[in-house]
């Protein structure tokens, strides 16, 4: 097999895209199939990059599986990438392993791997599953992809070491029919909460629309980066918070969370980062897919009497403002939420695309 010049994607469990859009900032890697169970997500991916061939069903139907497997052949797929559920990686789930009911979106990924025989393929999934059950998953996994012929590198990633706002560490796994890719490294150099958002720092509860204009000009170097493809602010709504949780924010100083709160207003929450501001000048914590509630965490504005708003805290996951998100209110925080941030995937790609550009040991 001659020099590869492109690699051509199949994403399975794609959600919005962050995983591929992240891919694209380098342009050697293109998502020519997609494929998510969720309607909303999917028509999220299917608008931001409307090239992609995104089809949305369950990936464990015969039929929706033989249509995968024949179209990325089809296509030149190349590489598979992907996140798959994993419920069952507990200790109570070892007994049955990888043949666990719980994990069958995990084994349903595999043998898809198995039937496309890709140069490359990369796992994403949660740190802990590294570690669960003294590592008998992951040993299951590294067994399993050995079988199939590929050589794997794998470990925990920050996505702050690759220029995302964002403390959120995950488990990835790069896998290759002829190359041995390790993992990238990042850099120490963080970006800041305040680099990320402070542009937006306006809006109350209950402000802000669909699309919009710019109200203030960019201040840092990120927010440029953010703003460059994009003539409009989109997905800036800020929650319609109730009249008591308005009054816990207002008692609770800049950057600062619930030990400021008198007792009897603390909540049942048990976690001291609940009812949390982020921190100017630090990197935010792991964004979940309720961020728009003060309750659920740290994600309320540093300084401002709300939640961070979709279009911050997609901000914070790193995708850029052209990157625009469909759906009602829960499915948007699900689609920021769950994704792989953009600039974490553009530092996976960065990485395999060293070992292949030179050529050398053609394929």
């Amino acid at each position: 097999m001659s020099k590869i010049e492109q690699f051509n994607i199949l994403d399975l469990f794609c959600g919005a895209g962050g995983f591929s859009f992240g891919m694209h900032r380098n342009n050697h890697f293109k998502t020519v199939i997609a494929l998510d169970f969720n309607e909303e997500a999917a028509n999220t991916f299917k608008q931001n990059m409307p090239d992609t061939d995104v089809i949305t069903g369950d990936i464990t139907d015969e039929n929706i599986k033989k249509m995968i497997v024949e179209k990325s052949k089809k296509l030149g797929v190349n590489m598979i990438i992907g996140g798959p559920p994993c419920q069952g990686f507990s200790m109570k789930g070892k007994k049955l392993g990888l043949e666990d009911e719980r994990n069958y979106l995990f084994r349903e990924y595999l043998k898809i791997v198995e039937e496309i025989n890709p140069e490359v393929f990369v796992i994403e999934n949660v740190k802990s599953l590294l570690s669960t059950a003294g590592g008998f998953f992951r040993e299951q996994i590294l067994e399993y992809i050995n079988k199939l012929g590929y050589t794997v590198n794998y470990g925990i990633l920050n996505a702050k070491n690759f220029g995302v706002p964002q403390s959120r560490e995950r488990a990835i796994f790069i896998c290759s029919k002829s190359r041995s890719i390790t993992l990238p490294k990042g850099t120490d150099t963080v970006v800041t909460v305040r680099e990320a958002i402070s542009d937006l720092a306006y809006l109350n509860s209950a402000e802000g629309i669909f699309e919009s204009k710019y109200e203030k000009a960019s201040e840092s170097d990120y927010q440029r980066m953010m703003r460059n493809s994009s003539g409009k602010l989109y997905n800036h709504q800020a929650t319609a918070h109730s009249k008591i949780a308005l009054e816990k924010l207002a008692m609770i100083p800049a950057e600062k969370g619930k030990e400021y709160l008198p007792d009897d207003m603390k909540g049942k929450q048990k976690f001291n980062t609940t009812w949390g501001r982020l921190v100017w000048n630090g990197v935010s914590p792991t964004i979940d897919t309720r961020f728009d509630a003060p309750s659920n965490g740290t994600n309320s504005h540093p300084e401002l009497n709300r939640a961070i708003t979709p279009r911050e805290a997609a901000r914070i996951q790193s995708f850029s403002d052209d990157f625009i998100f469909y759906g009602g209110k829960r499915s948007i925080g699900r689609q920021i939420g769950n994704a792989v941030p953009p600039l974490l995937a553009k530092g996976i790609a960065d990485k395999i695309w060293e070992m292949y550009e030179d050529g050398k040991d053609d394929i």
